[in-house]
């Protein structure tokens, strides 16, 4: 089982505010809620924001179910780094009678997974991950290499919290670069401020953090101090519950996923990539938690850049 997070007394009680707000409603399983009317308007609102923010780039649209080869899972190094979070699609594939002896052990809640078989599927834990092998069937990158738009994509950590920010399943806004190393470096350069002016606009206290993904063990912690060294991540971090949280960030993956999947620029070198990530439903809980539930309450500066 993974480990279940524990949120504070102020996240508890920002939840328990949230679902009498109608903005969340449990559904019985921790991280997975469902949304109401208040909370997907500014969702939504958030996410057209951040296409017009991206818009000069025009960027490429490249929009993916939130289902993922379970091939490209294994290929990519995923599991290696991040089993912990990981989610398998199962099915079953029996006969009437495995169909029977499944539906008399579910319906008493006991176990019934020796009755399914893993699937060629995965959940998408990243919304760039569909991205880089639909680039390398194409061949060589073009001159200036690629701006790709990942649209408001669900993707899947498992990770269960009574921590309203810590979702399993939750929409996640990416621009990828993928070109030379040059060009990614400033291109994420670039990001950075563009990013913090987007949220500060929204009226969001913002701190700038040097991070680390949550890699799996020994090695593990071993890759995320050389992460930290090299600052391949950052993260913009704004109060939820009184609690600073990741909102937005961006990964440098220097040439991993170049190497992997083969994708080569114009010149005929290995391709570097890089991503500027919004998790949605964080900032719209960053919003929630610095402005109010009420929508009508919020500062008409927010509510005119949200175009709300």
């Amino acid at each position: 089982m993974p480990e279940f997070r524990t949120g504070t007394l102020d996240q508890i009680a920002f939840l328990e505010d949230l679902v009498a707000a109608g903005l969340l409603a449990p559904t019985g399983v921790h991280g997975v809620y469902a949304r109401g009317g208040d909370f997907e308007r500014v969702r939504l609102a958030l996410d057209a924001l951040i296409t017009r923010t991206a818009a000069p780039e025009s960027p490429e649209p490249l929009h993916h179910p939130p289902l993922f080869p379970r091939e490209q899972l294994e290929r990519n190094g995923y599991l290696g780094s991040f089993p912990h979070l990981a989610g398998t699609v199962f099915s079953f594939d029996g006969d009437e009678s495995a169909a029977a002896e499944q539906l008399a052990l579910a319906s008493r809640h006991e176990d019934w997974s020796a009755f399914q078989s893993m699937t060629e599927m995965v959940l998408t834990p990243a919304a760039c991950y569909p991205l880089y092998p639909a680039v390398a069937a194409r061949g060589p990158l073009p001159e200036r290499g690629l701006t790709l738009d990942t649209g408001d994509a669900y993707v899947f950590r498992r990770e269960p919290s009574s921590d309203p920010s810590r979702m399993q399943i939750f929409h996640m806004r990416e621009i990828v670069r993928v070109a030379d190393r040059e060009t990614v470096i400033e291109w994420r350069s670039v990001w950075r401020a563009r990013a913090e002016e987007l949220l500060r606009g929204l009226g969001l206290e913002l701190e700038l953090d040097i991070a680390s993904d949550p890699f799996f063990g020994r090695t593990g912690r071993l890759l995320a101090a050389q992460q930290r060294d090299q600052e391949l991540k950052w993260e913009l971090l704004a109060p939820v519950a009184g609690r600073p949280s990741a909102i937005a960030s961006s990964n440098y993956h220097q040439d991993h996923f170049g190497e992997i999947y083969e994708i080569a620029t114009a010149e005929g070198e290995v391709a570097h990539t890089g991503c500027m990530a919004f998790g949605e439903e964080r900032v719209t809980l960053a919003l929630f938690s610095a402005h109010g539930s009420d929508l009508r309450s919020w500062p008409a500066e927010v509510l005119a850049a949200l175009e709300l």
